[in-house]
């Protein structure tokens, strides 16, 4: 059973909710305004309008359109076949359709979004479009919508900025249920530690690129998302963790026989909660309640850092206004459960095989460090999340997960939990405001002080690194690599290369307004600092050889100079031009000029969000 709330998860939750009041009640109002009262949202449509949408249905679909007491669902995918995990969501739209006849309600297509392969474009050009991929595909979920045909929406998408964008399109139309569908992971391959191995010797050159490719190749070998726990996978807890997917299904593999029940019972959920007296729609659903479950959950199991910037957007799109203030006074009180690659050795499928998911809800329901009272797409209460799905002679029923974690190497209780916090902390000082995941990083390296080494560009740092430059203490400053910039790259390609120098003995951190990948974390990383340089950021007016200090335990971010010293430092800024042409980024530059803060999400719709607002 539930304890009490802790009384710090209700005073930030409480905080958020004063502080959102205004900007939650504008966004109320606006989807109160979409809705109809006791009206399918497609009997606002003229004949004509009807007639083109329902022109390519079989017969019998187009007279149920036309009924008042049918919903009809929308179906928005990010289907593709370049990213292995989206290759099994071809198949789910017929599933979908299929389900939705069978309970006397109808599916359409109603628009697929693009989803970028952050694997694909690491360190490559198309990265500078990566983040704002995320705005595009919320756009585009938003075009699909706009039709107006629907009574409730399922979201296909699993990667990085997918469901992010996904969730952020569903809540612009925030009056319609939606419910999210994910395809799994794909089955283990070789172990994390041995990539990490092959990875470390290939930038030492110890081995060539033929090792390499057969070791990533080994790693990243089927259908299904990356068995790592990095942004991908750290979507799927949080989808749960918000009640937006059926309890404990990110981890059921594809081409199972248990997945495509799921995707079925996800079309009939979608269709029971249209067909309620009053349905809720997905922007009252989730609340301030929803927003502080899904930041416990990513502190709980050591997720990604880039939900510093999504799960604020995601928010502020929902009229919630959190900042990473938030996540440091969470991340105080909510203990790390779960050590999975990176924070660990266990991959994904280790993990759900160890109770998972399900196992860490209800160890935090119990410990009072979750808001059990929320809204979810299966009913009121995060209880049902505690329980799993299985196949009973063919039919999907559900039971409670395991009593207790199966390896208390990779899932543990409250009670013996890895750490009495969540390893992701905020760094200020006269640089500015930055996050850390200090999960994975080894305690004797949670204080790095010491000499900078300045580069605008990525590539500099590797060669600086196989010239030899950056054997001894040092901390790596990457500075014009904020969204205004180039679009807020990750900057996953210098793990390698700084992981090698940590293991030598050197004490080495990373400060950046740029991101890392989710799935980076053993080298101290002080990352989305914001001001970000082309915005008057002071890491631009770093120089080489000025002491920075980084302290994980206490917060702190300086270079140690004196205030009058800095503030007279002349900023030189590079030619960005390179980063705003060719691999389609010329088309980006509204969206460069247009973006919100790291800390206010990274938006770039402009309007009213341009500052960060709602």
């Amino acid at each position: 059973m539930s304890s009490a709330l802790h009384p710090d998860l209700l005073r930030i939750t409480e905080r958020i909710r004063v502080r959102s009041a205004h900007s939650r009640r504008q966004y109320l109002d606006m989807i109160a305004s979409m809705r109809l009262q006791g009206k399918r949202e497609r009997s606002q449509l003229s004949c004509t309008n009807l007639a083109h949408a329902a022109a390519a249905m079989p017969q019998a679909i187009k007279i149920e359109l036309q009924q008042a007491y049918a919903p009809n669902l929308a179906i928005v995918s990010a289907y593709n076949d370049i990213l292995s995990a989206h290759q099994p969501l071809k198949d789910y739209p017929d599933l979908i359709k299929q389900a939705a006849i069978s309970v006397g309600a109808t599916a359409q297509f109603a628009g697929g979004t693009p989803a970028m392969c952050d694997g694909v474009t690491q360190g490559q050009a198309g990265m500078e479009l990566s983040l704002f991929s995320r705005d595009v595909i919320a756009m585009s979920t938003a075009i699909a919508l706009s039709h107006q045909m629907f009574d409730a929406v399922l979201c296909l998408g699993v990667c990085d900025k997918i469901v992010p964008g996904l969730l952020m399109g569903a809540l612009s139309f925030g009056h319609l249920p939606a419910v999210f569908v994910p395809a799994g992971p794909m089955e283990s391959g070789i172990s994390n530690d041995e990539k990490a191995r092959v990875r470390q010797l290939y930038a030492t050159g110890q081995v060539g690129r033929e090792a390499l490719l057969a070791s990533e190749s080994a790693s990243y070998h089927s259908a299904g998302t990356c068995t790592f726990y990095g942004t991908a996978n750290s979507n799927q807890m949080l989808m749960e963790f918000m009640g937006l997917h059926l309890p404990a299904s990110a981890f059921v593999h594809p081409h199972t026989e248990l997945r495509p029940a799921l995707v079925k019972q996800a079309a009939v959920q979608a269709a029971l909660l249209a067909q309620a007296t009053q349905p809720m729609g997905v922007g009252e659903m989730l609340d301030e309640r929803s927003i502080v479950n899904a930041i416990v959950g990513l502190m709980a199991t050591g997720g990604s850092t880039n939900h510093t910037l999504h799960l604020v957007a995601i928010a502020r799109m929902a009229g919630i206004v959190i900042d990473w203030s938030d996540f440091d006074e969470l991340s105080h009180i909510v203990p790390l459960l779960a050590r999975v690659y990176p924070n660990g050795k266990a991959d994904v499928n280790q993990f759900h095989a160890a109770g998972g998911i399900a196992l860490v809800m209800r160890e935090l329901l119990d410990a009072g460090l979750l808001h059990e009272d929320v809204h979810t797409v299966v009913g009121t209460g995060l209880r049902a999340y505690t329980q799993e799905p299985y196949l009973h002679q063919g039919a999907l029923r559900w039971r409670d997960t395991c009593a207790h974690s199966l390896d208390d190497s990779i899932v543990r209780p409250v009670s013996h939990a890895f750490s009495p916090n969540g390893g992701l902390k905020l760094l200020q000082g006269n640089l500015g405001r930055a996050v850390i995941k200090v999960s994975a990083v080894p305690e004797a390296n949670h204080i790095i002080e010491a000499p900078a080494v300045v580069f605008s560009e990525q590539a500099q740092a590797i060669a600086a690194f196989e010239r030899g430059e950056l054997n001894r203490d040092c901390v790596v400053v990457l500075a014009y690599q904020g969204p205004r910039a180039n679009g807020m790259p990750e900057l996953h390609q210098l793990t390698p290369q700084l992981s090698v120098l940590q293991n030598q003995g050197y004490k080495v951190a990373l400060v950046t307004d740029g991101r890392m990948s989710g799935a980076s974390g053993k080298v101290p990383a002080a990352i989305h600092l914001t001001p970000e340089a082309l915005l008057g950021g002071n890491i631009a007016k770093i120089q080489n050889g000025d002491m920075l200090r980084l302290n994980a335990i206490t917060g702190e971010l300086n270079v140690l100079l004196d205030t009058e010293t800095l503030q007279m430092r002349p900023v030189n800024p590079p030619d960005l031009s390179p980063h705003h042409h060719t691999v389609g980024r010329r088309l980006f530059a509204g969206m460069r000029s247009l973006s919100s803060s790291a800390e206010t999400g990274a938006m770039a719709f402009g309007g009213e969000f341009e500052h960060g607002g709602i």
